[in-house]
C-alpha cells in the first residue's frame, strides 16, 4: 500500500498481500494434504470388513491387520475392533490436524483484514468534508464494519475449508476412480453440472446481499444520526417521529435480509438436492455394476461411503461460491469508498514560520461557493496582521465561518489567494499551517471520555499543565466538583458538562495547544456576563503577539479585537476598530450603536435584515 493511497482492493491485491505470509501458508497447505491423507482412506476400511471379514474373503487387508494382532486375537472380532480403533484414530488425527490447519488460515485472513481497515481508516484522514456531510458517518464506517467482516469471513473461514474440501474431493475421485473407473467417471462427470447449477443460483444471491448490505448501511446512519441528536429531539418533542422512522428502515432490513436468508438457504438446498438425486443415481448405478461386472459389495458399500464422504467438501465448495459472491459485493463497495473525493494536501514547499516572527494572513479576491448556485464569498479582501485581535461581525451566511474553513484547508477556494507571511497557503501546506493553529468553536466536539483525555486529545501533557490551563480558562468551579479529577468521565459529547464549561474546556484545550494563530468562533457564546468577562481577563495575557481571529456576536467579544471587519454578502463592506465603526454610518452603527452594554449580543439574521434595510 505504500506509494498507493488509493489502491483498490481487488483479488489481486488479496493475492499481493497473502504473499507476504508465504510461509505460514505453506504449513498450512501442507497440514491440508497430510490431513487429507489420513482421512480420505477412511472409507476404503469398509470393504475390508464386509469382504475379507464378515464374507470371510481373506485377502490383503487381513494380511495387513495380522501384523498388528497376536495369533491368538486373529478372529472377526478382533479384526473389527482394531478396524474401528483405527477409524477412531485417523478421524481424531484428521480433526486435529484440520483445526490446526484452520488456525493458519485465520492468523493471516486477520491480518489481512487488518490491513484493509488500516487502509480504509488512511482513506478517512483523506476524505473531503464535503463527502463526510453528504454521506455522513454512519454510511461510511458501516463499511470498516459489515463489508470487512464479510471480506474476512471468506479468508479465514471459506478459504481454509476449500483447500481441504478440494484435496478430499481429489482424493475421493482417485480411490473411486481405482475402485471401478467406470463408475467412478460416471459419477465424477455428473458432479460439476451441480456446481454449474449452484452458480447460476449464486448470481442472484449476489444482489441479494448487496441490498441487504445498504438497507444495513442505510439504518446505520439513521441510528447515528437519530442517537447523536437524542437531547434535541426529545426536547422537540420529536423523538417518536425519528424513532418510527428508524422502525422503518429497521423493517427494510428485515426485508431484504428475509430475502437474502431464505433465497440463499434455497438455492443451497436445492444444489444439495441435486447431489441427493445425483447421490441415488449412483447407488443404482452401482448396485447395477455388482450385477454385471466384477465389483464387490464391500467395494460397493466403500463407494456409497465415498459418495457420503464428498458430501460434505462439495456442500462446503458450494457455499463457497455464495460467500465469493458476497466478498465482491463487499470489495466493491469498499473501492467506492476508496474511489470518492480526497481533500487537498499540497506538498508544503517553504516553511514560513520561525520563532521570532508571527502569523500574519492576506486573503486576497477570494471566491468560493458550496454549489453553483451562489457565492458565499465574492471578491473577500481582508488582512489578519501578525500579533493582532481581528474580529469579523456580520449576519448569518455572510461568509465567516466560510472563511475559517479555507483557513484551515477543509474546502478549497474557488479563485483568489490566500497569503501566509508572503507565501501562498498552497506553498505552505495545511498541516503545516495547522500545526499553528487552534480553534474554538461554539459547539466544541468533546469525547465520551475522561476530563483528561478531553485535553489533551492524545498529546503528553503534566497535571501541573492541565490544572493550570483549566485555571485560565475559568474552570475552577468546575474542577472543584470532579469527582475522580482529571479521569471523570464527562460523558458522550460531554452531557456532564453545561454549554459554557464545554466551550471553557475547549478554551483550555486551545491554551494547552500553545498556538501561534487562534481562532475564536463564537467561543464564548454560551457564557454568563461576569464570567465571560473573567475569561477576557485572563486571556488578555496569553494572547499578546499571538495572531487572533475573533467570529462573534456579543460586542463584549467584538471590542476586545484591534481591528474589525464587517462581512455583508461575502465582502468586507466596513473596517476599522469599534470606536471609529460605531461612529460611522453603516451596518456596524446600526447594529451596536445603541447597544454598548458588555453583554450585547448581535440581534438575529430577522433583526439583520431589518437593520440593512435601514442602512440602505
Amino acid at each position: 500500500m505504500k506509494g498507493n493511497s488509493n489502491q483498490m482492493i481487488n483479488w489481486s491485491w488479496l493475492v499481493k498481500q497473502a504473499k507476504h505470509h508465504q510461509p505460514r501458508l505453506l504449513t498450512a497447505n501442507i497440514i491440508a494434504i497430510i490431513a487429507t491423507l489420513v482421512s480420505v482412506p477412511i472409507p476404503l476400511l469398509m470393504p475390508l470388513m464386509v469382504d475379507e471379514i464378515l464374507l470371510d474373503q481373506p485377502g490383503k487387508g487381513i494380511e495387513l491387520l495380522n501384523y498388528f494382532l497376536p495369533e491368538s486375537l486373529r478372529q472377526p472380532t478382533a479384526y473389527i475392533l482394531l478396524v474401528l480403533l483405527f477409524v477412531v484414530l485417523m478421524r481424531v488425527g484428521s480433526q486435529a490436524l484440520n483445526i490446526l490447519q484452520s488456525r493458519q488460515f485465520t492468523l493471516v485472513a486477520k491480518d489481512i483484514t487488518y490491513n484493509i481497515r488500516k487502509h480504509i481508516i488512511n482513506k478517512l484522514g483523506r476524505i473531503s468534508m464535503r463527502q463526510y456531510e453528504e454521506r455522513g458517518s454512519g454510511g461510511i464506517t458501516s463499511h470498516l464494519i459489515t463489508d470487512v467482516e464479510t471480506i474476512d469471513k471468506f479468508i479465514g473461514d471459506t478459504l481454509s475449508r476449500f483447500l481441504v474440501g478440494l484435496l478430499t474431493i481429489i482424493g475421493t475421485a482417485i480411490i473411486m476412480l481405482w475402485l471401478n473407473w467406470q463408475l467412478g467417471l460416471f459419477i465424477l462427470l455428473v458432479n460439476p453440472l451441480v456446481v454449474y447449477a449452484s452458480r447460476l443460483m449464486g448470481n442472484r444471491v449476489k444482489t441479494l446481499k448487496k441490498k441487504e448490505n445498504q438497507a444495513f448501511e442505510k439504518f446505520q446512519q439513521r441510528l447515528v444520526e437519530t442517537l447523536d441528536g437524542i437531547y434535541q429531539l426529545r426536547a422537540s418533542n420529536r423523538e417518536r417521529e425519528f424513532l418510527n422512522q428508524l422502525k422503518s428502515n429497521a423493517n427494510d432490513i428485515r426485508y431484504d435480509a428475509d430475502k437474502y436468508a431464505w433465497q440463499s438457504e434455497a438455492a443451497g438446498r436445492i444444489s444439495f438436492l441435486l447431489f441427493l438425486l445425483g447421490f441415488e443415481l449412483f447407488r443404482a448405478m452401482a448396485m447395477m455394476m455388482v450385477l454385471f461386472t466384477d465389483l464387490t459389495i464391500g467395494q460397493m458399500f466403500a463407494i456409497f461411503g465415498y459418495l457420503w464422504f464428498m458430501l460434505g467438501p462439495v456442500q462446503e465448495l458450494l457455499g463457497i461460491q455464495f460467500a465469493w459472491y458476497s466478498a465482491s459485493a463487499a470489495m466493491q463497495r469498499l473501492n467506492g469508498l476508496i474511489s470518492i473525493e480526497e481533500e487537498k494536501r499540497p506538498v508544503a514547499k517553504v516553511n514560513p514560520f520561525n520563532d521570532k516572527e508571527t502569523i500574519n494572513i492576506e486573503v486576497k479576491d477570494i471566491h468560493f461557493a458550496y454549489d453553483e448556485d451562489k457565492e458565499v464569498l465574492n471578491g473577500l479582501s481582508l488582512a489578519i496582521p501578525a500579533g493582532k485581535r481581528i474580529a469579523l461581525v456580520g449576519s448569518s451566511g455572510g461568509g465567516k465561518s466560510t472563511l475559517i474553513q479555507l483557513l484551515l484547508g477543509i474546502y478549497q477556494k474557488d479563485r483568489g489567494d490566500i497569503v501566509i507571511n508572503g507565501h501562498p497557503i498552497e506553498d505552505v501546506g495545511y498541516e503545516a499551517l495547522r500545526n499553528k493553529m487552534a480553534v474554538v468553536l461554539q459547539h466544541p466536539v468533546l469525547f465520551n471520555d475522561t476530563l483528561r483525555h478531553n485535553l489533551c486529545l492524545g498529546a503528553d501533557f503534566t497535571d501541573e499543565q492541565l490544572w493550570q490551563a483549566l485555571e485560565i480558562a475559568q474552570m475552577t468551579d468546575v474542577t472543584q466538583r470532579l469527582t475522580d479529577g482529571l479521569d471523570t468521565q464527562i460523558g458522550r459529547q460531554g452531557i456532564r458538562l453545561s454549554g459554557g464549561q464545554r466551550q471553557r474546556l475547549a478554551i483550555a484545550r486551545m491554551l494547552l495547544a500553545n498556538p501561534e494563530f487562534v481562532i475564536l468562533d463564537e467561543a464564548t457564546s454560551a457564557l454568563d456576563t461576569a464570567t465571560e468577562a473573567a475569561l477576557h481577563t485572563a486571556l488578555n495575557e496569553f494572547l499578546v503577539n499571538r495572531t487572533t481571529l475573533i467570529v462573534a456576536h456579543r460586542l463584549s467579544a467584538v471590542k476586545q479585537a484591534d481591528l474589525i471587519y464587517v462581512l455583508e454578502d461575502g465582502q468586507v463592506s466596513q473596517a476599522g476598530t469599534h470606536s471609529e465603526l460605531v461612529n460611522t454610518e453603516g451596518l456596524y452603527q446600526t447594529l451596536y450603536g445603541s447597544v454598548q452594554s458588555a453583554d450585547a449580543v448581535l440581534p438575529n439574521t430577522e433583526q439583520l435584515s431589518v437593520a440593512r434595510l435601514n442602512v440602505k
